[in-house]
């Protein structure tokens, strides 16, 4: 995927580099990506959809709306892929998409939203459903098989509370785990229907954060699981996500944004502590929801 720098973004918009970072602050367009050193990365297709756009003398609201509405096919053509049942169409939009967009913006933007249409429009108990819903969940673990491995001391343990593949939270958890593995952590991934020996597995991996996802399962069956991990590692941080309604019984647990993106952002937050602080992980600081609100 083809980036810019700030000033060559400028340059073929023909405005200044502050002007540029204006319409970023006011309009969120075009939102780049950031380097490694925290510099902005513009994505090339972007800024040519504003530039055709302005070009066509549209004011800057009116550019900037036409340019996302330029991007925004990618959508339409999953959906209808899908609902066409030509899954190999679908692949190719995605790989489209890829083109234009980093991989968590191609799922927050394109992904997501066209499994939320296809829920919407044939409902979940339909084998459209069905269909695009399991091919949804095989490209975000192929995804997540292609990241790079762990480059960060963190390992980050995710409950999964979901009722099955086919829950509509699934493939939400999914991008979660998809996100932080694309983050440098190591993610390890268990049911919270199973407790045999689950002190074991979490002693193995020694996580520095809990993540109870989704909301198929009970508050009382997903407090169970959450005790007995919390007897294999301590006091260590638990946080929530999708769990809509339900959360009542962990009183303490903090919850994350509903975006996949944001909340693998603010649980990786929450779990630095326990690999910064002196090395000690009984030096973790709790992650109360004033913690969560500072971080959003």
């Amino acid at each position: 995927m083809r980036t810019l720098k700030t000033r060559e973004a400028a340059a073929m918009l023909s405005v200044s580099p502050n002007t540029l970072r204006a319409w970023e602050r006011r309009f969120n367009y075009p939102r780049p990506q950031r380097t490694a050193g925290q510099h902005r990365a513009y994505i090339h297709a972007e800024v040519v959809a504003l530039r055709d756009a302005l070009q066509a003398g549209l004011s800057i609201s009116s550019a900037v709306s036409r340019a996302r509405e330029a991007l925004s096919g990618d959508t339409s053509v999953l959906v209808g892929s899908l609902t066409a049942y030509e899954v190999d169409r679908a692949d190719a939009a995605m790989e489209s998409t890829l083109a234009l967009r980093p991989v968590e913006r191609s799922v927050e933007e394109v992904l997501l939203p066209s499994m939320d249409e296809i829920a919407a429009r044939h409902g979940t108990d339909s084998a459209a459903w069905a269909l695009a819903a399991r091919w949804a969940e095989g490209w975000l673990r192929r995804a997540h098989r292609l990241a790079p491995p762990p480059t960060r001391p963190l390992t980050v343990l995710i409950g999964d509370a979901t009722d099955d593949a086919l829950d509509p939270e699934a493939l939400a958890v999914r991008a979660f785990e998809l996100f932080c593995a694309r983050s440098g952590a190591r993610i390890i991934t268990l049911p919270v229907r199973r407790l045999a020996d689950v002190g074991e597995v979490v002693t193995a991996f020694g996580p520095q954060a809990v993540v109870l996802a989704g909301d198929g399962v009970p508050d009382n069956e997903v407090a169970r699981w959450a005790y007995q991990v919390r007897l294999a590692t301590g006091p260590i941080p638990v946080v929530l996500f999708r769990r809509g309604a339900q959360g009542e019984t962990i009183r303490s647990a903090a919850a994350l944004p509903e975006g996949p993106y944001d909340a693998h952002r603010q649980a990786l937050a929450a779990a630095e502590p326990a690999v910064t602080v002196n090395g000690n992980r009984d030096a973790t600081r709790r992650f109360t929801r004033e913690t969560a609100r500072s971080l959003a």
